[in-house]
């Protein structure tokens, strides 16, 4: 059994289509073909039911994939710490994230201490963070709400107030505070449910006994401040969310506690190089109470 072969087998169990399969690992799809029924002759078992170019795992197949995944996995490791020992290349900090708010402040802190590192953040779902932290595909995430599990390691670093934002012209522009079925009939932009905070206040509005009315539903949570700011509708924003320049007012509401937690998430089993302690570290700093 080959090394190539495992990752080839890994790529074709999650894409389940041996042309994307191929594109994505930069190989003719006739080389992935003959890799992966070669692994299947070494293993005597058949790992994939085919129809045309569309494969899904087998039985076999399915028991396969995770000691593959957690072969690659544990190797990966070891590139990384010996890479990380010997200094020879600066690396990469992959990071993914359902809140950015506090995202562009962290990285500067981050490049402060370490300007060579390079950094790759993606903007995710909950479910798509939590299946690349699985796979050790990120080093780490700031999620909101937090997410625990058997090998996810969970540090609460941040309880942020969540407001509602309103333009200044609005008939609540003067309120101080507000009730939340105040707010039943308004119309509302946000991000899309799969997002934390998203499905936060959702679970929340329906306690008060209403639904909120969305007119916009997106996957750029900056993008809504702009968007009340242009009357289009109301939006839950966090504490942390506005800046002095932006032309919105935040409202608390006074008969709910709305607060997100954030919280930063790792693999209890991924080696955690030299950058990513300084990052942990960095991040721990910046929601410490007495550094703001």
């Amino acid at each position: 059994m080959e090394l190539l072969q495992l990752q080839y087998f890994i790529a074709v169990a999650r894409l389940e289509h041996m042309t994307e399969a191929a594109h994505s690992l930069h190989v003719t799809q006739s080389s992935l073909s003959k890799t992966i029924q070669r692994l299947e002759e070494d293993l005597g078992v058949p790992l994939f039911d085919r129809t045309g170019r569309k494969l899904r795992l087998n039985e076999s197949g399915s028991i396969f994939l995770p000691r593959a995944e957690k072969a690659l996995f544990e190797l990966e490791q070891g590139r990384q710490e010996l890479r990380d020992l010997s200094s020879l290349e600066p690396g990469t900090l992959k990071l993914a994230v359902t809140t950015a708010s506090t995202l562009p402040n962290l990285l500067r802190e981050f490049r402060k201490k370490l300007p060579a590192i390079h950094f790759h953040v993606q903007m995710l779902s909950m479910p798509e963070m939590i299946t690349l932290l699985n796979r050790g595909e990120v080093d780490f995430c700031l999620a909101s709400p937090p997410v625990r599990g058997e090998q996810i390691e969970c540090r609460i670093v941040c309880m942020d107030p969540i407001f509602v934002a309103v333009p200044a012209g609005h008939r609540f522009a003067k309120r101080s505070s507000l009730s939340l079925i105040e707010l039943k009939d308004e119309w509302f932009v946000g991000v899309k449910k799969g997002y934390g905070i998203r499905d936060t206040i959702d679970a929340v509005c329906q306690t008060a006994g209403f639904t909120p009315c969305y007119v916009y539903e997106g996957d750029e949570p900056a993008r809504l401040i702009a968007l009340v700011e242009a009357e289009v509708g109301l939006a839950f924003i966090p504490g942390t969310a506005k800046s002095p320049q932006d032309q919105i007012l935040l409202i608390p509401v006074r008969d709910h506690d709305l607060v997100r937690e954030i919280a930063l998430l790792w693999h209890k089993d991924r080696y955690i190089s030299q950058a990513g302690q300084v990052f942990r570290e960095v991040v721990t700093e910046y929601f410490a109470p007495d550094s703001n």
